[in-house]
């Protein structure tokens, strides 16, 4: 893949960062993903917010949270929230029937210029707008 712009979504870091045993798998190959992925990815500043409102959820510590972040941005390209995002993640919840926060996800990908979409979160496999390819990484 490194050849192609990758948008990794929220849960693949989530799952790389904590450990719990009910997702052991999935943590591991989300380890695996990311450091087999090129660098950088892309992620959008709304990854950046998610991930840091699943781990205080989970209570883990704002400083071990905060260097987490900072790691994730130091080795992605982090691209921002912009009205025109916003308005592109409009169209793709009217077209694709999502929930607004995929699509902004989604939107945020396809601004990037990004032909994948590493997510668990929408369909394996899927096409959005015939440029951006849905991969989940846990689909065996």
């Amino acid at each position: 893949m490194n050849d192609k712009r990758v948008f990794v979504d929220t849960n693949i870091f989530v799952y790389a960062k904590l450990r719990a045993p009910e997702t052991l798998a999935k943590h591991r190959r989300a380890i695996e993903l990311l450091e087999t992925l090129s660098t950088p990815v892309i992620v959008g500043a709304q990854v950046l917010n998610e991930f840091s409102n699943v781990l205080l959820k989970h209570g883990v510590d704002d400083v071990i949270i905060w260097e987490a972040v900072q790691e994730i941005a130091a080795n992605s390209i982090v691209t921002p929230l912009t009205w025109v995002t916003i308005q592109h993640a409009w169209e793709i919840k009217r077209r694709y029937q999502l929930a607004y926060w995929d699509s902004l996800i989604m939107s945020a990908a396809l601004e990037a210029a990004c032909t994948v979409l590493y997510s668990e979160d929408f369909q394996h496999q899927q096409i959005i707008e015939g440029v951006l390819q849905i991969v989940n990484p846990f689909v065996t």
